[in-house]
């Protein structure tokens, strides 16, 4: 073989090996997520990705009952959000199953279903405490979008030796980036300071400025503008808990018979929440032969 030949086979199969190798290396096209038609996401932080969320599990907001008020206060400020107008993150703590997590994904439904009273377009991204380290990232991404974004952290709470605390602090509040104009974070918790009574007295009794280490810790809550407290209902306000969730399912059942099963069911159950209420007319359902 010539030596031309020879060196235009080697550049020809050179060729061949950069095809491939380009072929294989990852776009930077697709490392960067592109805002599709659906109005809910889920944030891996790990692979820096949003993915659809094509169907929302949530109730309709008239479907939510015991937390008028604070349902009527959320409901204002996610509306002020959605035109563009001042809006404070919130912070949702209290009792379990109270509907900490179900008022904020009706709320988002309900803003996309009136979109044409003036709201913006309105998403909701889920994030899992896990990932609020990544909170900078998902921030720069979404900060030039067309649209307005909720964050939503379901459970948060931060235990001993914990640090990420730290970045959604930055973000909330004081950072130099801040946080972009078109984004709000809603968080629920069962503590109202996000942290455990044990943590913060340890660091009060180790520090060198026990004040300053409570401060420390307790201000996370502080970034909140709204505080929206979720407390046990009583007796009443579970029964048209399970009236309310009976109706809208269908169940052909009547009050009397309701309103027994509820009461033993809530004391079987320890607790009245409208976690137990759904999970009573779900077992309902189901005797009565009804998918829900």
């Amino acid at each position: 073989m010539k030596t031309k030949d020879h060196l235009a086979q080697i550049a020809a199969t050179l060729g061949e090996i950069a095809i491939s190798l380009k072929a294989l290396a990852p776009s930077a096209e697709l490392s960067i997520p592109v805002l599709g038609e659906a109005d809910a996401y889920h944030w891996d932080g790990d692979a820096a990705v949003l993915t659809a969320v094509p169907r929302v599990s949530r109730v309709p907001l008239g479907m939510l009952k015991g937390i008028d008020a604070v349902q009527d206060i959320l409901l204002r400020n996610t509306e002020q959000f959605a035109r563009g107008h001042g809006a404070n993150n919130a912070l949702l703590w209290g009792a379990r199953g109270m509907g900490k997590s179900s008022l904020v994904k009706a709320i988002h439904g309900d803003i996309v279903e009136r979109r044409a009273e003036g709201f913006q377009r309105l998403v909701l991204i889920e994030i899992a405490r896990e990932d609020l380290d990544t909170l900078p990232a998902l921030m720069r991404r979404i900060g030039n979008e067309d649209a307005r974004f909720i964050i939503f952290c379901d459970d948060l709470s931060f235990d001993t030796g914990e640090t990420s605390y730290k970045s959604l602090k930055t973000i909330l509040d004081g950072g130099l980036e801040g946080r972009p104009e078109n984004v709000l974070f809603y968080a629920t918790s069962n503590r109202r300071h996000l942290m455990p009574r044990d943590m913060i007295e340890n660091e009060r009794s180790t520090a060198i400025n026990p004040g300053e280490a409570v401060e420390e810790k307790v201000s996370l809550s502080d970034r909140f503008g709204l505080w929206l407290g979720f407390h046990n209902c009583d007796q009443p306000t579970f029964l048209a808990m399970v009236r309310a969730y009976a109706d809208h399912y269908g169940l052909d059942i009547d009050d009397e018979t309701l309103r027994a099963r509820a009461i033993e069911w809530s004391a079987t159950r320890g607790a009245r929440s409208g976690r137990v209420a759904i999970q009573l007319v779900r077992t309902l359902a189901g005797e009565l032969g009804k998918a829900i």
